[in-house]
C-alpha cells in the first residue's frame, strides 16, 4: 500500500431510492447516461481519475484541490443541462463533496481508502441536492471563478468523526449577494412547528427568521442530531430531511431527498426546489404533520 494527498471527490444521488422504486429501470438507464455523459468526461477533462461507482454513489481523485472543484463545478453545469430533457419528477440531482486528504491506495486494483475518502463521504452528505459543499482545506487553497461564491455552511458533527468539520457551499456569487442583502429586511419572528405522528406522539420545534437571516445556507430539519439544526425524531424522517431557508422575506421549505418525501398543505415536494410555507400552512416530514403557528 501507498499513501498520498489527494483531491476526493464523492458524490451521490439524492431521493435515489424513492427515483428506484417508483422507475427502476428508467432510473438505472438515466444513472448509467449521466456516468457516461457527464462525469466521465468532466473528469478526463480535469484530469482527474474515476476510482469507482457503487449503486448511484461516485468516487474520483484529482491531483489538486482546485481542479477537484473545478470539475465538481463542470459536473453540476452538465447535469444541469443533462435534467432540462428530463421531466420534473425524472431529474437526477447529485450531491457533491470535495475535501483535500491523505488517502492510503491499493496498489492492486488502485482503489482508495482512508480518513480522506471518508471525510469527502460525510461532506457530501452536508450538499444540497445538485449543490457542492468542500472542507475548510480546499476552501482555503481554492479560488472560485467569479460567478461562484462560497457560503459558510457551519461546523458540523458527523458520524463515525471525532472533530466538528466546517463545510463551504459553493454557490452562485449572485444569489450569495442577494440573500445577504435583502434578508436584512425580515422582522423578527418565531415560528412554532407543532404536530403529530400517526401514533398521536407529539413532535415540535421554533425557529425565529431572526436565526434564519444568520444562516445564509439556512437551516436543515431531520432525524440526525448531529447532522441537523432542527430535531424531528421519527424514524420515517430523513437523517437530513428538509430545509428552511430564506428568499428576500419568503420563508421556503426544500426537500433534501428525503427517502420518506416532504408535503406542505398534501401537496408533495420534489427534491431541490423550494416552496414558500405561510403561518398556518401544514408540513408533512415523513409520517409526522406539524402545523405553523406563528407566535
Amino acid at each position: 500500500m501507498q499513501r498520498r494527498l489527494a483531491a476526493i471527490v464523492h458524490a451521490d444521488l439524492a431521493g435515489f431510492t424513492r427515483m428506484m422504486e417508483g422507475a427502476e429501470t428508467r432510473t438505472f438507464r438515466h444513472l448509467k447516461s449521466a456516468q457516461i455523459e457527464v462525469w466521465r468526461p468532466a473528469i478526463d477533462a480535469g484530469n482527474g481519475r474515476l476510482v469507482g461507482t457503487a449503486g448511484d454513489a461516485m468516487l474520483a481523485e484529482f491531483g489538486s484541490a482546485v481542479t477537484a472543484v473545478a470539475a465538481a463545478i463542470d459536473i453540476q453545469e452538465r447535469m444541469a443541462r443533462f435534467n432540462e430533457v428530463l421531466s420534473v419528477e425524472q431529474r437526477m440531482l447529485f450531491r457533491v463533496g470535495v475535501h483535500l486528504g491523505e488517502v492510503i491506495v491499493d496498489e492492486e486494483d488502485q482503489n482508495i481508502f482512508g480518513d480522506g475518502v471518508n471525510l469527502a463521504a460525510r461532506i457530501q452528505a452536508l450538499a444540497e441536492p445538485g449543490g457542492i459543499a468542500v472542507s475548510r482545506a480546499v476552501r482555503d487553497l481554492v479560488e472560485l471563478r467569479v460567478e461562484y461564491a462560497f457560503v459558510d455552511g457551519g461546523e458540523h458533527q458527523v458520524k463515525n468523526v471525532s472533530r466538528a468539520i466546517q463545510v463551504f457551499h459553493v454557490r452562485s456569487a449572485k444569489a450569495a449577494v442577494t440573500v445577504g442583502t435583502t434578508t436584512r429586511m425580515v422582522p423578527q419572528i418565531t415560528l412554532r412547528f407543532e404536530g403529530t405522528d400517526s401514533a398521536s406522539n407529539k413532535h415540535a420545534f421554533e425557529v425565529t427568521l431572526e436565526k434564519l437571516m444568520a444562516r445564509a445556507q439556512g437551516m436543515v430539519i431531520g432525524r440526525a442530531a448531529d447532522q441537523c439544526d432542527l430535531v424531528v425524531a421519527h424514524a420515517t424522517v430523513s437523517r437530513r430531511h428538509a430545509r428552511l431557508s430564506l428568499a428576500g422575506e419568503a420563508l421556503q421549505v426544500e426537500d433534501l431527498g428525503s427517502t420518506n418525501g416532504t408535503a406542505v398543505g398534501g401537496k408533495a415536494l420534489r427534491a431541490g426546489e423550494p416552496v414558500v410555507l405561510h403561518a398556518g400552512n401544514k408540513l408533512r416530514l415523513g409520517d409526522v404533520d406539524l402545523l405553523i403557528r406563528q407566535l
